[in-house]
């Protein structure tokens, strides 16, 4: 059963379908032409009514997307699930493909190699059109090739899940200043997240090397993440960074400090070009 928008919608989600209908009829026509023709028309028909339907009352006009590219998408989807969820083959087209394999295991078995399909179809008793016509059927319906039966690629029918543009620019801005707090940490935290992170040396092999505890570089670890969390947010995020003892004491002017010399560190970086950040982390990568 097809719904009916919702009378809080109006008249115009319902505009938008009347007008709109045809654009069903354009998708399924497309799609008919690329699968069996035992397929119904009027189930994929159906489907693509019902996404229309529902995609008018989801429609959000205030995020910038035209009704009728996103009315395509819904459509297309529902149709392609239609088509899943049905096999293709009839019951005839699949006893037929029984016959042939029958026939050219048989064939194969007392000719020593893989037989003709005119070789099989005569064992079987059909032309070799009629065989070829059953092949053809048989691939069409094991095989629904997504991108042949619509103008929409599967790319653009599923959601986006690639980082947009300006998503890499950021994510790019952030694994630079990651790579520069890195850099510009105390030695020993440094090694710690160099070691563990990088080298993916054992916790135990680390704590050895630097004469400590086990649960020494697991705090050594903590307190470099916070150092770097921090540092990324006082560069990116001011207002996420954390309060870390009393105000003006030992423990925030060095932290302060720190965060001076990462942007530094920054700051020279971009003098220098793009491409230019030189850390421990590329060598431990």
């Amino acid at each position: 059963m097809i719904p009916t928008p919702d009378d809080s919608e109006g008249t115009d989600s319902e505009r938008r379908i009347l007008s709109h209908m045809p654009l069903v009829g354009h998708i399924v026509r497309e799609t008919m032409s690329r699968v069996p023709s035992h397929v119904s028309r009027d189930d994929l028909v159906s489907a693509g009514l019902t996404a229309l339907v529902q995609a008018s009352q989801a429609f959000d006009a205030s995020r910038g997307v035209p009704f009728d590219r996103y009315a395509s998408t819904r459509i297309r989807g529902a149709v392609l699930d239609g088509l899943r969820s049905i096999d293709w083959a009839s019951r005839s087209v699949r006893r037929r493909a029984r016959d042939l394999d029958e026939s050219r295991n048989r064939l194969a078995t007392v000719l020593g190699r893989m037989p003709t399909l005119a070789e099989v179809a005569q064992a079987a008793g059909l032309t070799e059109q009629e065989a070829k016509a059953n092949e053809d059927d048989i691939s069409r319906a094991q095989v629904l090739s997504l991108q042949a039966s619509t103008n929409t690629s599967l790319d653009e029918l599923l959601p986006a899940r690639a980082p947009s543009p300006e998503a890499l620019i950021e994510q790019q801005e952030q694994l630079t200043y990651l790579t520069e707090a890195i850099a510009e940490l105390p030695d020993r935290l440094r090694t710690v997240v160099e070691d563990y992170f990088f080298a993916e040396r054992p916790m135990a092999d680390i704590a050895a090397d630097l004469g400590v505890t086990d649960s020494r570089i697991s705090q050594m670890r903590a307190e470099a993440l916070r150092l770097l969390r921090d540092a990324l947010n006082h560069a990116l995020e001011p207002s996420l960074v954390t309060e870390v003892g009393k105000q003006g004491g030992c423990a925030n002017r060095r932290r302060e400090a720190y965060f001076a010399a990462v942007a530094a560190r920054h700051a020279q970086g971009l003098r220098r070009g793009p491409g230019s950040v030189e850390t421990r982390v590329d060598a431990a990568g």
